[in-house]
């Protein structure tokens, strides 16, 4: 494995981590596939992004109603 990391110019590290995937995805190994992990990530982006609207919809309704809203 050191002398196929060398000829790739990675560490073994890394090359280690690409075997160890390369049988997830192949369900040779329990763990999140590619694929899985891709979506995982994509809906993370998404949730903070909602979260982050919800905030500023929330500061929003919140500084409109001030003025309608009886002191």
């Amino acid at each position: 494995m050191r002398q196929i990391a060398k000829d790739f110019g990675i560490s073994e590290s890394c090359l280690h981590r690409w075997m160890r995937q390369a049988s997830i995805d192949e369900g040779e190994v329990e763990g999140l596939s590619s694929t899985e992990r891709d979506e995982l990530r994509e809906a993370r982006k998404r949730v903070r992004l909602l979260e982050q609207e919800n905030y500023i919809l929330r500061r929003a309704a919140a500084y409109l109603s001030r003025d309608v809203l009886p002191k």
